[in-house]
């Protein structure tokens, strides 16, 4: 059988996105995959060696877009509102795009913990950036750190609904703020 010529890695990339924002990665397998490009599995290996492969592939633009949105978000703000923005958006990233988000953060079979990827590490240089700016320290990984650790919480809490219907009643501000207010006090020390 002839290679299929409209079958591209980038095609099958976003036609992979949609299945994965639609269902999660468990519903991103090969033959619904496949089905919805219109070629046989066996095409898709020519691409992509497996499965994971292609869960990798998403990751890496997943960390790509995370940290396109981030940087919108901060654009020419100064420092703090920067931050605060960069918060909003992150959060948004995960309430509006929750699978995308979950395959981002989960290691994958192979992967030591933690993002290993080149674009998750430019994700987390661009956090660091924001973050230095602030602080003044451009390497300052522990408030980088503390940063993305209290915005991964509140993403996660907020996806599993346990803030409940009242939500967080100002609760995200007043930790965010903690979090800025202690990175503008190491700028001064």
């Amino acid at each position: 059988m002839p290679y299929p010529a409209k079958l591209t890695r980038e095609g099958i990339t976003r036609a992979a996105h949609i299945l994965l924002d639609q269902g999660g990665p468990d519903a991103l397998a090969m033959r619904p995959l496949a089905d919805a490009l219109g070629v046989r599995p066996g095409s898709l290996y020519r691409h992509f060696d497996s499965r994971d492969a292609l869960l990798g592939e998403l990751a890496e633009h997943a960390a790509d877009a995370l940290r396109l949105d981030l940087g919108a978000a901060a654009g020419t703000l100064g420092p703090r509102d920067a931050l605060n923005a960069v918060a909003q958006a992150y959060l948004d990233f995960a309430r509006t795009r929750p699978h995308t988000y979950d395959l981002l953060m989960t290691p994958r079979p192979g992967q030591a913990p933690g993002i290993k990827t080149s674009a998750g590490k430019h994700l987390w240089n661009a956090l660091l950036t924001h973050v230095g700016a602030l602080t003044g320290n451009p390497d300052d990984t522990g408030h980088a750190v503390a940063y993305w650790t209290f915005l991964h919480g509140a993403a996660s809490l907020q996806r599993s609904g346990l803030y409940g219907a009242s939500g967080p009643q100002g609760g995200l501000d007043i930790g965010l703020n903690a979090i800025l207010d202690r990175m503008a006090r190491a700028a001064q020390a």
